[in-house]
């Protein structure tokens, strides 16, 4: 299976690369593309299996996800969104998820931040609010809101508690507000929900606490969104490295009849980028690796493994934009026009970085365990 998914992520890479331009001028993918990428197998990734999903290990996950971002940065953050989003059905009645993910080919994306505002109305919830970055959200299936249910019968001072809604998309308004500066083609617009009543059977974690007892679902939740991107990162990393070194051979610096891949400077510069990328991708699949196999061995992801595997998410953000800067400044005047692949992987790398999962506070969080200092660790 993990051999046809790196296939099937090769192939449609290779076709989205062309489409890159189309992407970005929509502001959202179109649907064939995201078809393609559910009858690739990519969405029911962490589905699963009982459901028929295939729960992808997240070492060929993240392979899959940086090959699509090496043709497509935006096909790729969506697929990681949508397999990440899928996860969800682990924690629902498997009844019910099975009539959610009904044909292979569904999809489901959301947000995690518990924006909306459920209060409980007999059986159900009714649910209003307001989310931002709903990459994909207008191509799925099914979208999840993360959300603070209430309910009115409990006492004064109870805390709401945060969960997931599946909401048909039926349900959703989506609001044109995704004008970007990167990963324009990801959709990730603002999307409402107002006075959409919710069946408890839909709320994620609700009637169903426990996760199954295989390894994808032994492993640390927030880590799986995490590493996705850090892996677009890395793909998109590797093809401005790529472009570069194709454009180098013919470019030349005015006054000079050599080209720049001949100049001494641009030798370093490249060498340094090459090692930069392959060291934080090394440490990447070292740390997602020994995590994995204390998983598949039925064993605890610990706090040392966690703390690994978020530094070198985190790092690899960081050393993928340092990379890319480099090959975009290399090219010189060139990475500025929109005939360049070059200012596109700035654009859309400087983007992925934002994300507050890859911010500078994972760093510090860290940075505190590794000084054995009292941590916060809920978040990794």
């Amino acid at each position: 299976m993990s051999n046809s998914l790196l296939t099937n992520a090769q192939k449609l890479a290779q076709a989205f690369s062309q489409r890159s331009d189309e992407f970005e001028g929509a502001r959202r993918l179109p649907m064939d593309v995201s078809k393609a990428m559910a009858q690739a197998g990519i969405y029911r990734m962490f589905v699963p299996q009982t459901l028929g999903g295939s729960e992808t290990s997240p070492i060929v996950s993240s392979e899959v996800f940086e090959t699509l971002a090496q043709g497509d940065a935006a096909c790729a953050w969506v697929a990681f969104i949508a397999a990440t989003s899928g996860s969800a059905l682990a924690r629902i009645e498997t009844s019910v998820a099975r009539e959610m993910f009904s044909t292979p080919d569904t999809m489901i994306a959301g947000v995690f931040a518990p924006n909306g505002n459920a209060v409980k109305s007999e059986n159900e919830y009714v649910l209003n609010g307001h989310w931002q970055w709903g990459s994909g959200t207008q191509n799925a299936d099914w979208v999840l809101a993360g959300s603070l249910l209430t309910d009115p019968l409990q006492a004064a001072d109870a805390k709401p508690r945060a969960h997931m809604c599946l909401v048909p998309q039926s349900s959703v308004e989506f609001l044109d507000t995704w004008h970007s500066s990167g990963l324009k083609g990801t959709g990730s617009t603002d999307f409402r929900i107002n006075d959409c009543r919710v069946p408890s059977a839909h709320i994620v974690g609700l009637e169903v606490d426990k996760m199954p007892d295989t390894p994808l679902f032994q492993f640390p939740n927030f880590t799986l969104l995490a590493l996705g991107i850090a892996a677009v990162s890395m793909g998109i990393a590797r093809a401005a490295l790529d472009n570069f070194v194709e454009l180098a051979q013919d470019k030349k610096r005015a006054g000079s009849s050599a080209p720049i891949a001949e100049r001494g400077y641009t030798q370093m510069q490249i060498a340094e980028a090459e090692a930069t990328l392959r060291s934080a991708r090394a440490f990447y699949y070292d740390s997602l690796s020994e995590a994995w196999t204390r998983a598949t061995a039925g064993q605890t992801v610990d706090i040392e493994q966690r703390r690994n595997l978020r530094l070198s998410i985190t790092h690899a953000v960081m050393a993928s934009t340092k990379v890319v800067d480099c090959a975009y400044n290399l090219a010189g005047g060139v990475s500025v026009y929109q005939s360049s692949n070059l200012q596109r992987h700035f654009r859309d790398v400087h983007v992925a970085s934002q994300h507050i999962m890859v911010a500078p506070s994972t760093l510090e969080t860290a940075g505190r365990l590794f000084l054995g200092l009292p941590t916060n660790t809920a978040t990794l």
